[in-house]
């Protein structure tokens, strides 16, 4: 799977051997970044590419709490979540707020000298302001009418925040889907809550713990991740006993269909919350990781119950050109779910691609990079050297092309063999 962990490797060592490196230029449809480099004090900018379907798209975040959970990283507190909602809009909703990437807290925070975001892409801490950038998303703008739409769930890689995946998921919302992303608490870099409670990862102040089993704690965190994720499937069979939700949005989601998707410790998340949760009809894997390793990080193997018992749903892994990766299904746990599983499934590689291609590091690096606040090496190191609109555009169709399929009935044949749309895609059944 990616390169062993960038995220990872910054807070909890051998994190990333077991459940993918941490994480994902000009795409079509981007505004390009401002000239040169960004200067000794001065913030670097950068934007999103446009959404490429046919409707404008609205958002909100919901503050979700668990009564019936303690959270698993801090004992004695019920466990608190942040999701948000994306969903297309009836119209671009002028006046309304485009929504901000980031909450300033917590950009300040993922950037910061104390934060375990961006310093893990090799970027300088406090030089990009990520709070400025804006999604192509309206906050609290009414949704489309038209009947109930198709759900998916995102889940990000670990260490990563929900927003690290803000291009795909405008683009499916775009497209018609209702999309529902959710931040793992005290596990992400940071999450900001309403009132100004920012709570920032557990992972950095387990560095150095004497005896600590690593293998353990990635368990534990992927039971966590996979709790968020039934919980807040239960949340959303309740979205209308809720007030003050922009217009319509309650009686816009389908929840006899639900896909989920996730990139490295999150594409693991979705094949096990699907494992677990018969609700969950489609999921993908995006650049995951089926296994835990021992104690030390590295030696011994573990496999999850999806490994061992397979999948009856259809599923679709999206493997990265990592160097050192080799393929999936000669590792243990995705060979075991390979073997195992009876619902349709397929494996496609973006060829020249890296860990962080699946995410908004695609987009957003090479701007960076461009403004002097992270190395060119380093940046192919990130998103590898693969054209990144073509790495954006193979990304949306594949995923768009799979929830099409499964999710509405609507067949564009994208997913029956390699494609001369998209030769960089090698593709396995």
């Amino acid at each position: 799977m990616g390169n062993p962990g960038r995220a990872a490797a910054a807070v909890l060592l051998a994190a990333a051997t077991a459940l993918g490196a941490i994480g994902s230029v000009g795409a079509p449809g981007a505004v390009a970044a401002g000239p040169g480099d960004a200067g000794p004090g001065r913030q670097a900018r950068a934007w999103l590419p446009e959404p490429s379907g046919p409707y404008p798209i609205g958002t909100t975040a919901l503050h979700l709490t668990d009564a019936g959970r303690e959270d698993p990283w801090r004992p004695g507190q019920r466990r608190e979540l942040m999701i948000s909602l994306w969903y297309p809009t009836s119209h671009p909703a002028a006046g309304r707020e485009r929504a901000p990437y980031m909450e300033p807290a917590a950009g300040a925070h993922f950037d910061g000298p104390d934060g375990v975001g961006l310093r893990n892409y090799g970027t300088e801490p406090g030089r990009t302001d990520w709070s400025a950038i804006r999604t192509h998303a309206r906050k609290d703008a009414p949704a489309l009418s038209g009947g109930p739409r198709p759900v998916v769930l995102y889940s990000p890689g670990l260490g990563d925040p929900r927003t690290w995946g803000t291009a795909l998921v405008e683009d499916l919302a775009s497209r018609g889907y209702l999309v529902v992303t959710v931040d793992h608490t005290y596990e992400a870099s940071e999450v900001a809550f309403p009132g100004g409670d920012l709570a920032t990862s557990v992972f950095p102040g387990m560095i150095g713990e004497p005896g600590l089993d690593i293998g353990a704690v990635l368990r534990k965190a992927l039971d966590a991740r996979v709790a968020d994720t039934r919980f807040v499937l239960d949340q959303l069979a309740r979205l209308g006993e809720r007030t003050g939700l922009p217009a319509g949005l309650a009686g816009s989601l389908d929840l006899g269909r639900i896909g989920m998707v996730g990139q490295s410790a999150g594409g693991f998340t979705a094949l096990q919350a699907m494992h677990d949760d018969p609700r969950i009809a489609a999921g993908i894997n995006m650049d995951g990781q089926m296994h835990f390793p021992g104690p030390d990080g590295h030696e011994g193997v573990f496999l999850p119950t999806v490994a061992e018992d397979g999948l009856n749903r259809p599923f679709l892994l999206m493997g990265s050109g990592s160097e050192g990766s080799g393929n999936y299904r000669d590792q243990p746990g995705w060979k075991a779910l390979w073997q195992h599983s009876t619902g349709w499934h397929a494996d496609v590689t973006l060829t020249g691609s890296r860990h962080g291609s699946y995410t908004d590091a695609q987009s957003l690096l090479p701007q960076l990079a461009r403004q002097g606040v992270l190395s060119t090496d380093r940046l192919r190191q990130d998103v590898g050297d693969i054209r990144p609109g073509r790495a954006e555009l193979a990304t949306r169709s594949y995923v768009a092309s799979f929830f099409d399929r499964w999710l509405r009935d609507q067949d564009d044949h994208l997913l029956d063999g390699p494609s001369a749309r998209f030769p960089e895609m090698a593709y396995e059944r």
